[in-house]
């Protein structure tokens, strides 16, 4: 128990930087997209290591729309040998991380979710406050007031609790469909990039994000047993 919780925590730690580094060189909307891709990786991963949740055609299926999604996303990157093209890699490297981690906490014991988020915030502060002093020397900075509650915000909010939230569904209902979620973080990463941040919207990304829901739509869709 105590080896899964802790590729747990680095797994967390992991994610965080990834998306943190990708971040500063592609926009939140595309981040978004990529993002979507963690409940097909998390798919493939519970087949092998999840009773009761086995590949069918349209899980199979499902996951090669996702994938053609992804491409469509990184295409111009990949063309073009543009500097987004890592920027988008670790990104879905993050995917890949949270998709780990949906399978581990599904294979813990029992467990307090309260208790779990609250290692997973300790474990992850414990690795990352160091590099930040070390790194940013935040004692010669200053912090805009916009950028302090933001920071706020993203500890206390999509992190801290909703870790608790993670735990809780995996808990009672497994990492699958804790991965459906994925059906919106795409959408409103990408409008919300586009209505506060001024960035485009673009037919190929467009394009992607139809892809990526339709193929997350068709990894629920069931196989009658005969």
């Amino acid at each position: 128990m105590g080896d899964l919780f802790t590729v747990r925590y680095y797994g967390e730690f992991v994610a965080f930087f990834l998306i943190s580094t990708g971040q500063k060189d592609i926009s939140s909307g595309i981040t978004g997209l990529l993002m979507a891709f963690m409940p097909l990786v998390t798919m493939i991963l519970a087949h092998y290591f999840v009773s009761g949740e086995s590949l069918n055609r349209f899980k199979i299926f499902g996951f090669l729309l996702g994938i053609t999604g992804v491409v469509i996303v990184l295409w111009p990157s990949l063309v073009g040998a543009h500097s987004s093209l890592l920027s988008g890699l670790l990104i879905l490297f993050a995917t890949f991380s949270y998709a780990i981690n949906a399978i581990l906490v599904r294979r813990l014991p029992s467990y307090n979710p309260v208790v779990t988020a609250a290692g997973v915030m300790i474990i992850s502060s414990l690795v990352i406050v160091p590099l930040w002093l070390w790194q940013d020397l935040p004692w010669q900075q200053s912090y805009s007031l916009t950028a302090s509650l933001s920071m706020l915000w993203l500890g206390v909010g999509p992190t801290a609790f909703a870790t608790i939230l993670l735990f809780a569904v995996i808990g009672s209902a497994g990492p699958t469909f804790l991965s459906y979620i994925n059906y919106v973080i795409p959408i409103v990463a990408y409008f919300t990039g586009a209505l506060l941040l001024g960035e485009a919207i673009e037919w190929r990304t467009l394009a992607a994000m139809i892809f990526i829901i339709i193929g997350i739509a068709l990894t629920r869709k069931r196989v009658a047993i005969e």
